[in-house]
């Protein structure tokens, strides 16, 4: 039931056309927050007002939205998008390549503040992408890279190296962990568990992707690092939860994806999904074991989720025809 009011909440419009802005959040993927801001500082998106001040939208607005998200996409800065939008064309002077290019600004003002050991300026710069830039794009443009480039540095042996790693991977533990507990309240959409697999002490992609989940309106139930798979069809049944998702990564053991993925599956009757390097590593034991393996990108993974759980009510409603 929690399934199918979701999906009718996202496919049904009201009859004057207008929608409200949460609904807009739930159809494009873009938090109110970042809406709002688009508005008061970019006078990107135009909604209507209702006497007492609420904003809705029109489709039209929604199309805008996702054209929006298209060009971010491909790397540009909200401030750009705004000039694009307003020109009708990609033109971009070279004297303001580092507007065109945000996250290699991004990226070089983070690795400053690790550097120093800063938590406050890591602070400011984490808030201010988030204002401006949806959280699976920040993910994607900024922080997996800048992971990437701390990983790098511990395996060149860089001198403290290791310590910046630790302390990054502690803040962004701290700030997503914080996030997701204001973000994980009152939702309808479906419910998900989330954990990472057996010996994979990495929770960060975990938490990621349970941000991007929450952003689309799902419910997210999250184990964090270590699961013993044995745990979560009691876990499963206690939560309800409509499907299970596991994180895990290239130093995930054989007998992970060859034995205790299969008898997982085996004892619930939810799709159960599995993302990171161990899709590399072991796609056929996993095809084998009858999990769903999904990209590193979150928004094809939650495509590929919301399909699955689709067919699924569209099976049980043909049984119960």
């Amino acid at each position: 039931m929690i399934l199918e009011q979701h999906i009718h909440d996202l496919r049904a419009l009201p009859s004057n056309g207008l929608i409200p802005i949460r609904a807009v959040a739930s159809l494009t993927g873009v938090n109110p927050v970042t809406l709002r801001a688009w508005e008061r500082r970019y006078g990107l998106i135009k909604p209507v007002r209702t006497p007492k001040g609420h904003r809705l939208y029109t489709m039209a607005d929604v199309e805008l939205i996702n054209q929006v998200l298209a060009l971010l996409d491909a790397g540009m800065s909200i401030g750009q998008v705004g000039q694009v939008l307003e020109e009708g064309h990609e033109t971009v002077a070279s004297e303001r390549q580092e507007e065109f290019d945000p996250w290699g600004h991004y990226q070089r003002r983070l690795i400053q503040a690790i550097s120093e050991f800063n938590d406050g300026a890591l602070n400011d710069i984490y808030n201010e992408a988030l204002a401006l830039y949806p959280v699976d794009i920040v993910t994607s443009r900024m922080i997996v890279p800048l992971l990437r480039e701390l990983g790098w540095r511990w395996e060149q042996g860089q001198e403290g190296g290791v310590a910046e790693e630790h302390f990054f991977s502690v803040f962004l533990r701290n700030k997503l962990g914080a996030r997701f507990h204001h973000l994980n309240r009152n939702l309808q959409g479906p419910r998900l568990l989330v954990s990472c697999l057996p010996e994979e002490r990495h929770e960060v992609g975990a938490l990621l992707f349970a941000l991007a989940a929450l952003d689309r309106g799902y419910q997210v139930v999250l184990l964090g690092a270590d699961t013993p798979l044995n745990e979560l069809p009691i876990a499963r049944q206690r939560t309800q939860a409509q499907a299970i998702v596991l994180s895990g990564s290239a130093l995930t053991p054989a007998r992970v994806a060859r034995k205790e993925l299969p008898l997982l599956v085996q004892r619930v009757n939810e799709p159960v999904f599995v993302g990171g390097k161990i899709t590399q590593h072991y796609p056929k034991e996993l095809a084998a074991a009858g999990v769903i393996m999904l990209a590193d990108d979150f928004n094809l993974a939650l495509r590929k989720i919301a399909q699955a759980l689709e067919s699924v009510v569209h099976e049980e409603r043909q049984l119960s025809a």
